[in-house]
Formats: C-alpha cells, structure tokens, sequence
C-alpha cells in the first residue's frame, strides 16, 4: 500500500520515513483530496526526486561523479566531495552508507568505486581507460 511505498523509499531510517511521510502529506493536500494513495505517493516521490530503490539527486550524483569523472574508481573521498561541492562528512555519512548497503559502492584502500549494480539501476558506463590487453571490468 501507500505507507509501504513510503518505508521501502525511507533507506531504513525512521528520520527519512518521517520526512517523506510529511512530504507526501503536504503534497497530497495540495495536489490531491488530502487522502493518501499510491498514485500521489508515487507522484509526490517523483517530485522528490526520490527513485524506485530510495535514492535521491545526491546519492545518484555521487555515483554519475564516480563513473563519468573518474572512471567507475578507484577515486578518493575528498576528490568527490570537490566534484560535488559537497562536505565529505556528508557524504561519508549520508550517501555512502545507504550506497554500501544497496551494494552500489565499494571502499577500498585505493578509494571508492562504483559497481555493476551501480551502473545497471543508472544506466551508466564508466568509461575506463585500460590496456589493450586487459579485459573488460565488467563482463
């Protein structure tokens, strides 16, 4: 139903279920009757900019910065945080959790990268540069 919707967009976090709960509320009373159902909550998640598996504008910025800019990674925190024009505390502990737990992201000592889950649920393509004789990372 319509508060299912809400929870599967909320990232696992009461705060975001909250915010988007009172997000669709408002938007249900000034787009609809008052009254919640799936068709507003879809729209008013749509105005959000909130997709089907809960990301938002930054958390798919981060990854479009990742596969475009550098590459698909290795890439280090602080060269994001510059592309963005965002705070890496911000990134480090707003985006790239959720990022981490949806298996779009991996820390590794060399820097973040971008996965192939990543890039499928964003149509993306990381534009590598390799050797010639080097296969293809995501085959």
């Amino acid at each position: 139903g319509t508060f299912e919707l809400i929870a599967g967009r909320s990232r696992g976090t009461p705060r975001v279920a909250n915010r988007l709960l009172k997000r669709v509320r408002d938007y249900a009373q000034v787009k609809g009757s008052g009254t919640l159902n799936t068709e507003i909550v879809e729209s008013a998640l749509k105005m959000e900019q909130i997709d089907s598996l809960g990301l938002d504008e930054l958390d798919r910025a981060f990854l479009r910065a990742l596969a475009n800019v550098y590459d698909g990674g290795p890439a280090g925190i602080d060269a994001i945080a510059a592309t963005l024009g965002e705070e890496r505390d911000t990134l480090e502990d707003v985006v790239e959790p959720y990022l981490l737990q949806k298996g779009f992201l991996r820390r590794t000592k060399r820097g973040r990268e971008i996965t192939k889950a990543a890039c499928q649920h964003l149509s993306l393509k990381p534009q590598r540069k390799k050797p010639a004789n080097q296969p293809e990372l995501f085959q």
